[in-house]
């Protein structure tokens, strides 16, 4: 891959997200789409459960984003996606570090009528892995629009102190209401922006950075994938505890295995093996 433009770098570091555009060809957005309801209907590719799944037809309110965590390990087509070196090099070059690995992956689905997602910074959830810190690469699979519930960032905002998590994420009442409780708290302004951008586009965000998204009010979906990466020289940590991906430390080591939280990208070439078989 060749090197990042600078001009890259200097809009993530002042506004924390960067939109790159055409990040998805059209065959990976229609292969993608293509999952989405087998996914959602419990039908997995390799036999494998996701690490977390939190909509199920029949069970929750279909006015719910759908989301599946850590689809990767279920889906092969999200695995390619997701695990992709150019994935890893970009979030790696934007937060300046010699490489990176996955911390874990979304599978969003927000149909029309969907509700909210409450404004969070993705950090708040990274205190299990040292050196401690996501940067999110979200790549859209349909063309996105403030009435569809496209996601928000505060621009600015990862300048802001790391908060412990706030409020409801799942259809909160008022999704911006975290948001402006840490900007009181930070004494910062806020400045919201919409990304409406075209289906195969991503945006790639620091883990501070306060983002959101509101009710789909249109009459199309939103679907995205996203890849929360993490520095490739990340361990466990010793004493904080993940409920859900420290289950994959072994015993008496902190290293992360590569089988788990593969490498897909490193400066000196370097990447996770088994990934070329995907």
């Amino acid at each position: 891959m060749t090197a990042i433009d600078p001009h890259l770098i200097d809009t993530f570091r002042r506004d924390g997200f960067v939109i790159i555009r055409d990040f998805l060809g059209p065959e990976t957005i229609a292969a993608a789409r293509s999952r989405f309801e087998p996914l959602f209907q419990g039908k997995f590719e390799t036999g494998l459960y996701p690490d977390e799944w939190n909509w199920i037809e029949g069970r929750d309110p279909p006015d719910r984003t759908r989301q599946i965590c850590n689809g990767w390990r279920a889906d092969k087509t999200v695995a390619r996606i997701v695990l992709s070196e150019k994935v890893g090099a970009f979030c790696a070059r934007l937060a300046g570090w010699q490489g990176a690995r996955i911390g874990q992956d979304n599978v969003l689905w927000k149909p029309p009528g969907a509700k909210s997602l409450g404004f969070h910074q993705d950090d708040s959830y990274c205190h299990w892995v040292v050196p401690a810190g996501y940067v999110t690469c979200w790549m859209t699979l349909d063309d996105t629009s403030a009435a569809g519930g496209t996601i928000e960032y505060a621009r600015g905002s990862h300048l802001w102190p790391l908060s412990k998590p706030k409020g409801k994420f799942h259809a909160p009442d008022d999704y911006r209401a975290t948001l402006r409780e840490a900007a009181a708290e930070a004494g910062g302004s806020i400045d919201i922006v919409p990304i409406e951008v075209k289906a195969g586009d991503a945006v790639i965000h620091h883990g501070h950075v306060w983002h959101g998204s509101g009710t789909n009010t249109a009459t199309v979906p939103r679907r995205s994938l996203v890849a929360h990466c993490i520095a490739a020289e990340c361990h466990f940590h010793e004493t904080e505890v993940s409920y859900i991906y420290s289950r994959y430390r072994r015993q008496g080591d902190l290293a992360m295995d590569e089988s788990f939280f593969p490498i897909l990208w490193r400066a000196d070439g370097y990447r996770s093996a088994w990934l070329n078989g995907l």
